[in-house]
């Protein structure tokens, strides 16, 4: 199983949970988060003083899958929050040992489905 976590742009998001939904995936995690890279922020004049806002939105999807489905759920998420500018994002992949479904002890692939 892999778990990937995908940084992107807020307005993306309503394209990638389409996607995900289209590829019945079941369980997804999104959050609100900030963060700063390449992108950097932007500066503004608040009340005659100059602000740099280092901190731009993101919003967070975390989802486990199946090992055989992950390389196409990657491909599609990077395809659909792709702009072509800074900011566009990133997609973290990690190996999941094991999960459990605990309503009904469910184990590995089986409690994620």
């Amino acid at each position: 199983m892999k778990k990937i976590e995908a940084y992107i742009r807020p307005e993306k998001l309503e394209e990638i949970k389409e996607i995900m939904d289209k590829m019945k995936l079941n369980g997804l995690s999104i959050m609100q988060v900030m963060g700063c890279g390449n992108q950097k922020g932007w500066t503004e004049f608040v009340r005659g003083t100059e602000v740099d806002y280092n901190f731009l939105t993101k919003i967070k999807i975390e989802t486990v899958v199946p090992d055989d489905q992950a390389e196409s759920i990657i491909s599609c998420i990077a395809e659909a929050a792709y702009t072509g500018e800074y900011g566009d994002g990133k997609v973290f992949i990690s190996d999941i040992q094991d999960a459990i479904r605990i309503r009904t002890r469910e184990r590995g692939t089986d409690a994620i489905k």
